[in-house]
């Protein structure tokens, strides 16, 4: 996990949130474990996305049976 500072008007959090991985400071990438993947998560991975000003996001899901149909793609701004 890696620490993603938050500056939101003049507040500045060292730890605004913890994303799973960042890959080369350009994709975040959000790893589940769950039945199925709900609005809610992609909702999650565009926060990360705008909080963090990165363009593109994978949620990663292993609860699926296969690995190909648990990968999403989220963009931030296209």
């Amino acid at each position: 996990q890696k620490a993603i500072p938050v500056v939101y008007e003049e507040v500045r959090l060292d730890e605004g949130f913890r994303a799973d991985l960042v890959v080369e400071d350009k994709v975040i990438l959000e790893l589940k474990s769950v039945e199925a993947v709900a609005p809610v998560h992609k909702k999650q991975v565009l926060t990360y996305l705008r909080l963090s000003n990165l363009k593109l996001g994978l949620l990663i899901n292993f609860g699926e049976e296969l690995i190909k149909d648990g990968i999403s793609r989220v963009v931030n701004g296209l």
